[in-house]
C-alpha cells in the first residue's frame, strides 16, 4: 500500500469519528428531554453484546461512582440475564443497529417482568417492538461496521442522565481531533490499554476498535492487574495508554519494560477518540480497509 493511495482507505469511518463533537452536542440536548431514561436512585441493568456492553459497563460503574443507584451491566449472550434482572430494575438495551438477536431475544423475556428502555440508532427495529420505551439516536447511526460515534454518543447521552459534567465534552473532542495521531503504527506492534473503575470499560472498547480495524495485537486490563502477569508481554515495541492516573509504582514499572507510556490528561471519553484515530493510522499503515473489516458485520444475527 503506497502513501498516496492508503488515505483512499477508512473514508467512512474517519468521516463518522471526526463528527463526534457534533453528535455529542445532540446527544446532550436529547438527554435533556429523553423522559424514557432511568431516574436517579432507579435501580439499573444495562445489557448490550461487544461494544455496547463496554459503553453499559462505564456508564454502569459512573452511575455507581455518582450516588445515582444501583447499577449493574451484563453482556446479554453471557449470562441468564432474564434470572438477572430483578422485578424492579429498568434494564437498558443498548443496540445500534436494533437486530443483535441475543439482545431482541433476551428484552423480549424481561419486557415480561420489568420496564425495558431501547436505544438505538434505527428507528422501526425489532429491538423498537421488544422494549416498553425506545430512544432513537439515528443521527448518531453510522455506515461503517466499527462503531465509534454511535457508542461514545450514546455513552454521552446516558452520562448526561445521571448528571455527569459533558457540557465541554463536544469542545474537548474537538480538540483532540485537530490533533495527529498520538503515535507512529510503525514504532509499536502491540498496544495495552488500562482503566480503573468507570474507565475500565473504555480501555476494553479502545482495545476492540483497534483490533477491529487495523487487527493490531491489543490487550486491556484494570489498571493495578496488568502487574499481576500481563506485562510480562511488554517490550519497546509496546505503547501502554491508561484512561486514568497512575500510581507511581505502577509508571515506573510499565518504563521498566521499554515501553512507552501514555496517560490521559483529558476526560477519558475524549480521549477515546485519540484512540479512534490511531486505530485508522493503523488500518492504512497495515493496508487494511476498516470500513469492513475482514469477518465483520454490522450486526450479528443468528437464525
Amino acid at each position: 500500500m503506497t502513501a498516496t493511495t492508503a488515505p483512499e482507505l477508512a473514508r467512512r469511518t474517519e468521516a463518522e469519528v471526526e463528527s463526534q463533537p457534533e453528535t455529542w452536542s445532540r446527544a446532550i440536548e436529547l438527554a435533556a428531554r429523553a423522559g424514557a431514561l432511568p431516574a436517579a436512585g432507579a435501580s439499573v441493568l444495562g445489557l448490550g453484546c461487544g461494544t455496547s456492553y463496554y459503553i453499559l459497563d462505564s456508564y454502569a460503574r459512573r452511575r455507581q461512582q455518582l450516588g445515582q443507584g444501583r447499577t449493574r451491566a451484563a453482556i446479554a449472550t453471557e449470562l441468564d440475564a432474564v434470572d438477572l434482572a430483578d422485578p424492579g430494575d429498568a434494564v437498558i438495551l443498548l443496540s445500534r443497529s436494533g437486530t443483535t438477536s441475543d439482545l431482541v431475544h433476551v428484552g423480549r423475556e424481561l419486557s415480561k417482568r420489568t420496564r425495558t428502555i431501547a436505544i438505538t440508532g434505527t428507528p422501526g427495529s425489532p429491538i423498537t417492538e421488544v422494549a416498553h420505551d425506545t430512544i432513537v439516536m439515528d443521527f448518531a447511526d453510522e455506515q461503517s461496521v466499527v462503531q465509534t460515534r454511535y457508542a461514545t454518543s450514546a455513552l454521552t447521552l446516558l452520562r448526561a442522565s445521571i448528571g455527569d459534567d459533558v457540557a465541554t465534552l463536544p469542545d474537548l473532542a474537538r480538540a483532540a481531533l485537530a490533533e495527529p495521531p498520538v503515535a507512529n503504527p510503525a514504532d509499536y506492534n502491540h498496544v495495552v490499554f488500562l482503566g480503573t473503575g468507570w474507565t475500565l470499560g473504555l480501555a476494553d472498547e479502545a482495545a476492540l476498535k483497534c483490533r477491529e480495524a487495523a487487527r493490531l495485537w491489543t490487550e486491556s486490563y484494570a489498571t493495578l492487574e496488568y502487574r499481576h502477569g500481563p506485562i510480562a508481554c511488554a517490550s519497546e515495541k509496546t505503547l501502554v495508554w491508561s484512561f486514568s492516573p497512575l500510581p507511581a509504582d505502577v509508571t515506573e514499572a510499565i518504563t521498566g519494560t521499554g515501553a512507552t507510556l501514555r496517560v490521559a490528561t483529558i476526560d477519558p471519553q475524549a480521549e477515546l477518540t485519540l484512540v479512534h484515530r490511531l486505530a485508522i493510522a493503523y488500518a492504512r499503515h497495515r493496508g487494511l480497509e476498516c470500513d469492513t473489516p475482514k469477518h465483520l458485520s454490522r450486526s450479528v444475527i443468528v437464525g
